[in-house]
């Protein structure tokens, strides 16, 4: 039976932090913290909880599942399980995360040049998916030499900042903004969404299985185990990037207290710590962290939907690239409040299918369970959306009093409910068949 030893666990937790490290998590603790202000801790608190801890869950699953995203959705049938992977994938590729990667390259490197207006943006985003598209269509060594020389340069570059930004800050801790002010701890988890993390680990987690395999791991337990460790070693590092980033933003509102995002928060306080060599060694390193993990997204995209559809892997990549050039010169900021809608809807059902995947042992009948709680799941967390998009109007009253409602929440209380009751009659319907046998 083979194992892992330590340098090989610290290396397959390495490659688990680089899976995870993209532009969304560079970009959000920074103006999550900004308007955290005073409530700075409750408020990261509640970021780990999404941005860290539920994805770490997910890997967990997958690895005790022993298998991809296929495998967890089982219960639910195929056609539902079908359905949430598509949404999964597009929410992760060219809906959102692929085009962030360009935009937020663009507002680090560019856009400090050449001002944020529509041209410039278009002209960088084309090159940019145009370098992806090479690189998804003609990898060989190239993407894998690019990622094991930028994932060190990333670190070492968000340690240095990490370390300014707790030594040598910019001012002093700012006010808290109105939207932190009652629900901080909630309105950290829900800013966690913004990271995709979760939903990337649905993808990711066979990843991290695989490679646990590939170095001669058979033994079911030991590959949970070392996906656990690997899972743990990864939210460490990703913990400390937040943290620092939050308190970044945090005592960053007299330099940058106009920023719209994350970028420009970062932005400023490289500019005012370290120049404008700072900023532009930032920037590139930034851009080909990017760069790769559109690479990597594109990629997983075009591998999924080539084997869904009959539809060739070229003609998938090509089409999906296309999409995210247009999606991403939309802009970071537009780009952003038309996610948040849609991760409020999609998160809930992510959530749900990690926890009842991780008690399946309490269940007699998964699909009995998982059916229903999924289903009201969606109906909750879709009205959640909405209300989350301004589609109030859209919503039954009925939906808007129940608890956590005005937190985007509002699915929690149904689906807790719905699940004692499915608990209930899954063991009356399990006693009832074993006493007929």
């Amino acid at each position: 039976m083979t194992q892992l030893k330590g340098l090989d666990l610290l290396a397959l937790g390495f490659m688990t932090f680089a899976l995870f490290l993209g532009a969304g998590n560079i970009i959000f603790p920074p103006s999550a913290g900004m308007a955290a202000g005073h409530s700075i801790w409750p408020a990261a608190m509640g970021f780990l909880l999404t941005g860290v801890g539920l994805p770490l869950l997910t890997v967990i699953a997958l690895a005790r599942v022993g298998g991809g995203m296929d495998r967890l959705t089982a219960p639910l049938g195929r056609g539902a399980g079908t359905l949430l992977a598509v949404a999964v994938y597009l929410a992760i590729g060219p809906l959102f995360a692929t085009p962030r990667t360009a935009v937020v390259s663009f507002e680090m490197g560019v856009a400090p040049f050449t001002g944020n207006s529509a041209m410039p943006l278009f002209v960088y985003t084309a090159l940019f998916f145009a370098a992806t598209l090479f690189l998804v269509l003609n990898p060989g060594q190239l993407v894998d030499r690019v990622g094991k020389f930028i994932t060190p340069v990333l670190l070492a570059a968000l340690l240095v900042l990490g370390g300014a930004a707790l030594f040598a800050p910019a001012g002093e801790i700012g006010t808290t903004a109105e939207s932190y002010r009652s629900g901080p701890l909630l309105k950290g988890f829900l800013e966690g969404y913004l990271t995709m993390d979760t939903l990337g680990a649905l993808v990711f987690g066979i990843v991290i299985a695989t490679a646990i395999r590939d170095r001669g791991v058979t033994e079911p337990a030991l590959v949970t185990r070392y996906s656990v460790i690997a899972g743990a070693i990864a939210a460490v590092g990703l913990s400390l990037v937040y943290l620092a980033l939050f308190y970044l933003g945090a005592t960053s509102q007299g330099i940058a207290g106009e920023a719209q995002n994350g970028v420009q928060i970062l932005t400023s306080y490289v500019q005012h710590t370290f120049g404008t060599t700072g900023s532009l060694l930032l920037a590139a390193v930034i851009t080909l962290a990017c760069l790769t993990t559109a690479v990597g997204l594109t990629t997983a995209c075009g591998e999924y939907f080539s084997g869904l559809l009959p539809v060739s892997y070229r003609v998938v990549v090509v089409v999906f690239t296309l999409f995210s050039l247009l999606v991403s010169n939309q802009g970071l900021t537009q780009l952003i409040s038309v996610s948040v809608p849609v991760l409020v809807g999609l998160y809930p059902l992510a959530i749900m299918l990690v926890a009842l995947s991780l008690l399946d042992r309490c269940w007699v009948s998964p699909s009995r369970v998982f059916v229903p709680v999924m289903a009201v799941t969606l109906v909750f967390g879709v009205a959640d959306g909405l209300s989350a998009a301004g589609f109030t109007n859209l919503v039954p009253d009925l939906f808007t009093m129940l608890p956590l409602a005005a937190q985007s929440m509002g699915w929690l209380v149904p689906v807790l409910v719905t699940l004692a009751i499915a608990f209930v009659i899954d063991r009356l319907l399990g006693t009832a068949r074993t006493a007929q046998r």
